[in-house]
């Protein structure tokens, strides 16, 4: 038997859970979450555990994903089950588009109908949500989500724990900096720094946090 341990169980894992079942790969899935016992089933799979039950489930016949949206704790918690030596998986839903020359590192999860086109780079625990489109040749950083509906052209690059925001445009060769955050619908024309939050058509900085 084959399992997955989804760890988090909230809406985002929900929905990974749900591709996750249409991808076909694992026997048996299920949760970890701070929430058990109070919690103990979602979407009408099993709440197992609290996170310390992660290191109890570190088997050969198990994976991992980490389906937290917070960057910075998906991230955290993706890296901890690494360095204890559990597997990370990677899910596609069955309705996405992978080029077959893109890479994508595990703990990361692409979601219905998004599409990952040629040569492009997905580091690990990266969320690439419904609808979102990545063209040719971007290279996409560990722990960055790309929010539902959100357009990266040819050549753009993600650091680590940046958030694309829904619906939201980047022109091709653009880069955006570690931490950085791209609001609903922005449209960017040019580099975001690190830490910078930008907003609207054209997309301009809001706050350094």
């Amino acid at each position: 038997m084959t399992r997955l341990v989804i760890v988090g169980a909230g809406g985002h894992a929900a929905v990974v859970a749900e591709a996750a079942e249409l991808e076909g790969t694992w026997d048996d899935i299920c949760f970890v979450d701070d929430k058990y016992p109070d919690l103990s089933e979602i979407i009408g799979l099993p709440v197992i555990g609290t996170l310390s039950a992660v290191q109890e489930q570190i088997s050969d016949q198990t994976e991992f994903m980490v389906a937290i949206g917070d960057n910075r704790t998906r991230l955290e918690l993706h890296q901890k089950i690494a360095s204890s030596g559990g597997r990370l998986a990677s899910i596609v839903h069955p309705s996405a588009i992978v080029s077959r020359t893109a890479t994508v590192q595990p703990g990361t999860v692409i979601l219905a109908q998004a599409v990952i086109n040629a040569r492009t780079t997905l580091g690990i625990a990266c969320i690439v949500n419904t609808c979102a489109t990545i063209d040719h040749d971007c290279a996409i950083d560990a722990g960055v989500h790309i929010s539902p509906g959100a357009q990266l052209a040819g050549g753009v690059s993600v650091r680590e724990r940046a958030w694309i925001g829904i619906g939201a445009s980047v022109i091709n060769n653009v880069s955006i900096g570690n931490d950085a955050i791209v609001g609903a619908a922005a449209v960017v024309l040019n580099d975001v720094a690190a830490n910078q939050t930008v907003v609207g058509i054209p997309a301009r900085e809001i706050v350094r946090r």
